[in-house]
């Protein structure tokens, strides 16, 4: 659902669809970096508001998880759009209570309903969600390694073409399918509970007490978990006054087949997640940790369900807030809501020790040049001229077309530094920053000049309007293959002045490269211009990419640098 959220977004800010005929012209206001982001945000935010009917925890999701950059403006648009989301759903819900949407459309706006349960608890309480969390921790960050090491073999397979990944999907299916029914088979028939609430054994798709091949009045507690959906498997273990519906063999079972099972499942050609395996998963073991410390605890069994699945969320995902508030929105349990903080907290810390959360260590594997909100310790001992990876291509401010064609076609860089030298100035002079978009809008234009003179800004946009610079979708820009000219237009010139950006962010060369980072990420930029500090220099020394911050490339540069050596020296420097 956030990825599908994402999508949809990414859609609108692109100005919707040319080939579906799905567009409108007040989405062009989104053609530009900064709106596209927000709105793609939005979506993620969307999607986990409908799937979870948690409009909080969406917002919270988009912040914790999804946006590199927040401000006051992206949580209010955020906040509306999830807002949105409730409303639509709880007009769906309504019409569908009526019966017209078949299987669709059963429960309502709280999935996993604990309100009615009240909670009170004491130290001993507090001494088994301790454990609880330390329980979590350790099993969310050996559920990441075990993860990786998948992933990184599932992505070999894959790179062998469609035929492999749809035999390793039709692989774990069947997996799947022979744990879900065989393993049934190993637990013993139970009798139906006398003061059961439910109708036992259960009669149609959902429910809590499922026949499988057992005798009249009795029930198989291993297939009422694997019989059901995912959502009714959570409810079950959820619930509350029902200490003795579980076999403890059978929750040791359902763990051990979830965790596996949720471990080879995600990263196959599947639009499968993470966040209810890891849900059904945490709530297994919190049951069976409920059960045994029953002793010294006078929590209801399905209450420690719920704290064990946000011991493992935080043990996986390393999320705290947005989980908290996600579960809080699920179950209506407010009551719940200190000791869900506790487990997170917990959990998350034991687990940070061991490996990163499941989306760094997978953003890792993409090779995403994502940046952390920190410096890391490291970059204080380098400056920001040491790191910039040359050689630099900079061009006139009036600039020969043959030239920028070369340089367009040699490269594949976003931004170019334009430099202002004699007979245009009377010493070079560094004028802005001019991006490849617009150098191929520039040059689509074909407004050229014969002779190197420096025009007005009025000359070029009564040829261009403002939206034609502007960011186009997805695989639909200009590409400089598609340009063609004569060797007369080559040996012509083309004034940049009127699309330079002349106010672009620089930073000295002997800037601490750990500042110059967390400048880069809290602007949210994609250039940075590093000028020299003496004057009698050329007037710029490189650009800054988020490339240039990753650790791969500053190891490539200075192999000696250990970037792990001063983690434990963190404010030396």
């Amino acid at each position: 659902m956030v990825h599908t959220g994402a999508c949809i977004a990414n859609l609108l800010g692109q100005g919707g669809s040319r080939k579906y005929r799905l567009t409108c012209n007040w989405l062009r206001y989104f053609k530009n970096d900064r709106d596209r982001r927000d709105l793609i945000t939005c979506g993620a935010a969307a999607g986990v508001a409908a799937a979870f009917r948690a409009p909080v925890g969406g917002v919270l999701f988009a912040l914790e998880e999804a946006a590199s950059w927040w401000r006051s403006a992206l949580l209010w648009r955020a906040f509306f759009t999830t807002a949105v989301v409730a409303v639509v759903l709880r007009s769906l819900i309504e019409f569908c209570r009526s019966g017209k949407c078949g299987l669709f459309g059963q429960g309502g706006l709280i999935m996993f309903d604990l309100s009615s349960t009240v909670a009170t608890y004491s130290t001993p309480d507090l001494i088994a969600i301790i454990i609880l969390g330390i329980i979590g921790g350790i099993f969310g960050g050996l559920f990441n390694y075990l993860l990786d090491k998948i992933l990184r073999v599932y992505s070999i397979i894959n790179e062998r073409g469609a035929p492999f990944k749809i035999l390793l999907t039709m692989t774990i299916s069947v997996i799947t399918s022979m744990c879900s029914y065989g393993l049934p088979w190993l637990a013993a028939c139970t009798p139906c509970p006398v003061d059961s609430v439910e109708q036992c054994p259960t009669i149609g798709r959902s429910g809590n007490f499922k026949s499988f091949q057992c005798p009249p009045g009795h029930y198989n507690d291993l297939a009422s978990l694997f019989f059901n959906t995912n959502d009714d498997a959570i409810r079950n273990l959820f619930s509350n006054g029902t200490e003795s519906e579980f076999h403890m063999s059978t929750l040791f079972i359902f763990f051990t087949a979830v965790y596996c099972l949720g471990l080879v499942t995600y990263g196959i050609a599947v639009p499968s997640g993470l966040f209810i395996p890891v849900i059904l998963a945490g709530a297994t073991y919190g049951r069976i940790v409920g059960t045994l410390l029953g002793s010294i605890s006078d929590l209801d069994p399905g209450l420690f369900a719920l704290l064990g699945a946000a011991s493992f969320l935080g043990g996986t995902m390393r999320m705290t807030v947005s989980v908290c508030v996600i579960l809080l929105e699920l179950t209506n349990d407010l009551a719940m809501l200190p000791l869900v903080m506790l487990v997170l907290l917990i959990s998350k810390t034991i687990a940070d020790n061991f490996n990163k959360g499941v989306y760094d260590q997978i953003v890792v594997m993409k090779g995403l040049p994502y940046m952390e909100a920190h410096a890391e310790p490291y970059m204080r001992h380098l400056v920001a001229g040491d790191v910039v990876s040359g050689p630099l291509i900079t061009f006139s401010g009036v600039e020969k077309v043959g030239n920028i064609v070369h340089a367009l076609k040699l490269t594949g860089h976003n931004g170019f530094p334009v430099v202002d030298e004699p007979p245009l100035t009377e010493a070079p002079e560094l004028v802005g920053l001019v991006t490849r978009s617009h150098l191929l809008v520039l040059l689509k234009g074909k407004m050229f000049l014969n002779d190197q003179v420096k025009t007005s800004g009025s000359f070029v946009f009564r040829r261009f309007g403002a939206f034609d610079f502007a960011k186009a979708g997805s695989g639909k820009g200009l590409k400089i293959q598609d340009l063609d000219f004569t060797d007369e237009e080559m040996e012509m010139y083309v004034d940049l002045h009127p699309v330079t950006n002349t106010s672009p962010y620089t930073v000295v060369e002997t800037m601490s490269l750990a500042k110059a980072a967390i400048l880069f990420r809290a602007l949210g930029l994609r250039h940075l211009l590093v000028v020299p500090k003496t004057p009698d220099r050329p007037p710029i020394v490189g650009i800054l990419t988020r490339h240039d911050f990753v650790e791969e490339h500053i190891h490539g540069l200075f192999p000696n640098l250990n970037p792990h050596r001063f983690h434990s020296t963190s404010m030396g420097g």
